[in-house]
């Protein structure tokens, strides 16, 4: 075994910041959602949004990457992607897909599920409208997932773009949102002695029903 590989073997933590009750969370999801993440938010915690989002393409292959929360209500949880990148056919050929919150400094995580759909022509516009001009140029300029044979490529594709749309790039056909539509979420709470709080919120009938998870 490698030093490293020791030093891994030996890290310790203890989970003592707070705990997660029945009694103290919410009945629904997404209220205990908005909690959690409006105190990442006001916590100054680093990229409170950032999300690991997972997918499984046509060969049962799964694959992740972090991507950012851009809105939540009832109807899901959006982020804003190329389409036609590795996620986007992914998510072409499977809908189905999970994320995940890590916010390491409140000893908590946050597990959605369910299927993804992509967000209305409107709200992508809407989004894309609010991004500074150079991503707004970047969304034209790279061709996400796909091999390049350098990063002169981009800066290449960057100037054309940008000179060809100045100062109003329109929303790329190919660039949107999407929306995970949640049937299932699992909020964990660091707990001591290993003995951590699970709370899962499962959809049955159109209500959510609240089960702890043994740790």
């Amino acid at each position: 075994m490698s030093q490293t590989s020791d030093r891994i073997a030996q890290l310790r933590k203890s989970y003592e910041r707070a705990e997660l009750g029945e009694d103290a969370s919410h009945a629904d999801p997404v209220l205990q959602f908005d909690q959690w993440l409006t105190e990442a938010i006001v916590g100054e915690l680093p990229e409170p949004t950032a999300m690991t989002l997972a997918t499984v393409a046509g060969n049962l292959r799964p694959s992740t990457r972090v991507v950012l929360c851009k809105g939540y209500d009832a109807r899901g949880i959006v982020w804003y992607t190329n389409y036609e990148s590795r996620k986007g056919i992914e998510l072409a050929g499977n809908p189905f897909a999970s994320l995940q919150f890590h916010w390491v400094e409140l000893e908590r995580v946050v597990r959605i599920e369910g299927c993804v759909e992509k967000a209305s022509a409107e709200e992508s516009d809407a989004y894309y409208a609010t991004r500074p001009l150079d991503s707004r140029i970047g969304a034209w300029a790279s061709p996400q997932s796909q091999v390049i044979s350098g990063r002169g490529v981009l800066v290449a594709n960057a100037a054309k773009f940008g000179a060809q749309f100045m100062l109003n790039p329109p929303r790329p056909p190919h660039w949107g949102g999407y929306r995970l539509v949640a049937d299932r979420w699992e909020f964990w709470q660091g707990r001591r002695s290993r003995l951590h709080d699970r709370l899962r919120y499962s959809l049955v009938g159109g209500s959510w029903v609240r089960e702890r998870l043994a740790p």
